[in-house]
């Protein structure tokens, strides 16, 4: 999986980035004037992210020139023969972040050729909180270790998703789940960072968190956190296939996960709590 490669050294090094990455976003953060392009409808960029992102490839790549690289603005980097790839999302929130939303994040995953993640940081500029993982060595918010929350009824959780950018014209919007899990659980959110959402999971301030048609930069980072802090991921009928790869995630505690496949799965159909 990862023979060869220094997993601590590869660690620190991503950290290092996103820590940098961070202090370039903290610095234009509610900056008067700042330019605003439109991907589409509602999928937002700044010469911010570009210029993160720009940061964070070159000291990776600089190390770890046999790498491959996907970034969110800047696309692939290295062939797919490459033995390891990171996956980089420069600013993930950047509709919160246009706004003056403090919740953003930057998130960084070092992956096999398997997609299988490794290593992952997960920054966030405006709490100073730096969240990473390693596979098999546990997950941490600086020194402490990340455990996911106990509650074991769906009707105690609180639970995290968002909207794919063409929610107005793709009718498979995560719309009609949102409402299903509404009547279910104690309370819904959308913070805006998929990333910090995971982050959330691990660190049981959230009991769980689905959505699907997500990119690999969204979630590769937080999916590790969620692992490596006794969760379970799974995909909308409870497999693995897909998950790592975005198409659908459901990420939870392990203990309200078949709750929440229920849910998922039957709709509005799935029993109410009484």
């Amino acid at each position: 999986m990862s023979e060869g490669l220094d997993l601590v050294a590869a660690l620190k090094l991503a950290q290092s980035a996103a820590r940098r990455a961070a202090e370039l976003l903290r610095a234009h953060f509610r900056a008067d004037g700042l330019p605003v392009q439109r991907k589409g409808a509602t999928d937002l960029v700044t010469e911010v992210d570009r210029r993160s992102e720009a940061l964070i490839a070159e000291m990776l790549l600089s190390a770890y020139p046999d790498h491959a690289l996907i970034g969110e603005e800047g696309g692939r980097r290295g062939g797919s023969e490459a033995p390891y790839c990171w996956h980089v999302d420069p600013l993930d929130g950047t509709t919160n972040f246009v706004r003056g939303i403090p919740y953003f994040s930057v998130s960084l995953a070092l992956s096999d050729a398997n997609n299988l993640p490794l290593i992952g940081v997960v920054y966030d500029p405006i709490h100073d909180e730096c969240f990473t993982a390693q596979r098999g060595g546990g997950a941490r918010l600086g020194r402490k270790k990340l455990r996911v929350s106990k509650t074991r009824n769906l009707a105690d959780a609180v639970l995290a998703s968002g909207f794919p950018h063409d929610k107005h014209l793709n009718p498979d919007n995560n719309a009609e789940e949102w409402g299903c899990f509404v009547p279910r659980t104690q309370s819904l959110r959308r913070l805006g960072s998929a990333a910090l959402e995971l982050c959330y999971v691990a660190a049981g301030r959230l009991d769980g968190f689905w959505e699907a048609r997500l990119n690999t930069w969204d979630i590769l980072a937080g999916l590790l956190m969620v692992e490596e802090s006794g969760g379970k991921l799974s995909n909308y009928r409870g497999r693995q296939e897909g998950v790592y790869e975005g198409a659908q995630v459901v990420a939870s505690n392990g203990r309200i996960h078949e709750a929440m496949l229920e849910v998922l799965i039957l709709g509005a159909a799935a029993p109410r709590p009484r």
